[in-house]
């Protein structure tokens, strides 16, 4: 029993993480029904962009006192305006141009942006993993035998917080509104006169930014980061996405905890090497039995 709650506190530290990558599938999902591959490889980017703060601010090792607190926000604040202006651009040479386009284009130009990211990272830090500051202090806290550490804490109340920030966003603001309005019918929105172009855009600036903080987060969970980490991050994330409902920002958040659950399980029970087979299986069955997730709704078709 001791073992089994010891996984169960690693599997959801691991699910937050792939929650937070998952929010920003499912947003821009919901509003233009695209699956962007590359936002895995925004999310490497994110740590990165956190890598390169924390080298200007003079940060190699643990933070104390007030001044932790200021390096954590500048830090997660600059990787999410960075990725969040990153995936404005990419929206804005990639996919604008191939929204009337047949559904194959923008996918294929996804998995291309992806490509042209990871090189990107690859020229700029070298092919090697990087080494990235612990910064936060990481005491154990102890429950019995279970062992909690300090970044594991931090990686659940962020993506709780931030989800919940997000849907207040989402449905209580009148850019919100506009979202949810353009995700509905964009035809339609446009005729009542919502800026289509600006809500898309900031779709995007927001679900890039939730992959820069996720970038952040990892990084210092981690402890390394590496060019080609996003790879295999953004498939399980949009696993997530697709296992809560995609669309469904809650059912996302759902979806990467129960991913990082499955995974931490597979690897005590199992063989981590099966790890990734028993993630996918997952994928495959909830995409044949039920393709709109444990929270999606399946909606009738558009005539």
């Amino acid at each position: 029993m001791d073992l089994f709650l010891q996984q169960l506190v690693n599997g959801l530290s691991l699910g937050g993480i792939y929650a937070l990558i998952a929010l920003g599938y499912t947003m821009i999902y919901g509003i233009i029904e695209l699956i962007n591959f590359a936002h895995g490889d925004v999310y490497t980017l994110g740590t990165f962009f956190s890598l390169a703060i924390l080298t200007l601010l003079g940060v190699t090792g643990v933070v104390t006192g007030p001044l932790l607190i200021v390096v954590v926000v500048v830090t997660m604040l600059g990787a999410m305006i960075l990725c969040g202006l990153t995936g404005v651009v990419i929206e804005r040479l990639a996919y604008r141009r191939l929204r009337n386009a047949p559904r194959l284009a923008p996918l294929i130009t996804a998995i291309g942006m992806s490509f042209i990211l990871e090189n990107v990272m690859q020229y700029w830090r070298g092919p090697s993993p990087i080494p990235f500051p612990q910064v936060i202090p990481n005491p154990d806290v102890h429950l019995g035998a279970v062992t909690i550490a300090t970044k594991q804490i931090l990686v659940v109340v962020l993506a709780v917080a931030l989800m919940i920030v997000l849907r207040a966003f989402v449905y209580r603001t009148k850019l919100g509104k506009a979202m949810r309005a353009t995700a509905q019918d964009r035809d339609a929105a446009q005729l009542m006169g919502i800026d289509i172009n600006t809500t898309i855009a900031l779709t995007f600036l927001i679900g890039s930014a939730l992959a820069g903080a996720a970038g952040f987060v990892s990084g210092v969970y981690y402890g390394s980061t590496w060019f080609f980490n996003g790879f295999g991050a953004g498939l399980k994330a949009f696993t997530a996405a697709v296992l809560g409902g995609i669309g469904n920002l809650t059912g996302a958040m759902l979806g990467g905890f129960l991913i990082g659950l499955i995974e931490a399980m597979t690897t005590q029970l199992i063989s981590d090497q099966w790890s990734n087979v028993v993630v996918f299986s997952v994928l495959v069955l909830v995409l044949i039995f039920r393709p709109s997730g444990l929270l999606g709704e399946s909606l009738p078709a558009k005539v």
